[in-house]
């Protein structure tokens, strides 16, 4: 079973919020690449990982449902609760991007 330990969620949330609050101030030498972030990427692995813990969530239910004993309705419970947490945290997470995008699109050239 892939079991996710909380410790280890909060701890990665926390890096991700201090890789996040940042302030990486670009220049024009070699050593700003290795200091800058690639958007793109971190927000890709952050969707795979939710998709990661829902389709984990959704076995953990079939396998409940079907009555496997190795599966407690707890285990079932506990990986659709972070499974919800995970897609609410993505879902405001899109909503801030999309409410920045149209703030710099109001803005005046």
């Amino acid at each position: 079973m892939n079991s996710i330990d909380p410790n280890q969620l909060l701890t990665h949330m926390r890096a991700a919020q201090a890789q996040a609050s940042q302030n990486v101030m670009p220049t024009n030498n070699a050593t700003s690449d290795s200091q800058t972030v690639d958007f793109t990427k971190m927000m890709k692995s952050a969707v795979d990982q939710v998709n990661e813990v829902q389709q984990t969530s959704g076995k953990l239910k079939t396998a409940f449902e079907m009555g496997d004993p190795n599966v407690t309705l707890a285990d079932a419970m506990i990986a659709s609760q972070k499974a919800s947490v995970a897609f609410e945290a993505t879902v405001q997470v899109r909503n801030k991007l999309v409410s920045a995008y149209e703030e710099i699109m109001r803005m005046s050239i």
